[in-house]
């Protein structure tokens, strides 16, 4: 029997930010000790902030899932900073700071790609509801 889930767990995006996450949490382990209280945990909580704003927000409006899916693009942009401060510290290399970004990318281009199919699905919502009312 297959276990039960929730509708976001279905979406790629949700599934390619768990993804990021085991890259973060895998990355930071390799950080000094020192940084477990400063960039470690700030990277972390970033990272997961991704996933936990996509699972908030849906199921909700289209207009609240588009304000979480901004929070969650803001978490990665806090994420791209976390990946340069660790590369300027040398706790990364080159090719570990390309693939990080790469992935960013990826799931930027995601989120917004979703957040613009919302506000075209909330146009169209807005314009029958008022054809509906003439």
């Amino acid at each position: 029997m297959e276990e039960p889930k929730f509708a976001f767990e279905d979406l790629k995006v949700y599934r390619k930010s768990l993804d990021f996450i085991d890259m973060v949490y895998d990355l930071t382990d390799s950080f000094p000790k020192e940084e477990i209280y400063k960039l470690t945990s700030q990277y972390t909580r970033a990272a997961t902030s991704i996933a936990f704003n996509i699972a908030e927000g849906s199921g909700d409006t289209d207009a609240q899932f588009n304000r979480f899916l901004q929070i969650a693009l803001n978490s990665l942009k806090e994420c791209l900073v976390c990946t340069t401060i660790a590369l300027r510290r040398e706790y990364i290399d080159n090719t570990t700071n390309k693939n990080l970004r790469e992935k960013m990318v990826e799931l930027s281009k995601m989120i917004t790609g979703l957040q613009k199919y919302l506000k075209i699905a909330q146009s169209k919502t807005n314009i029958n509801r008022l054809k509906t009312t003439d």
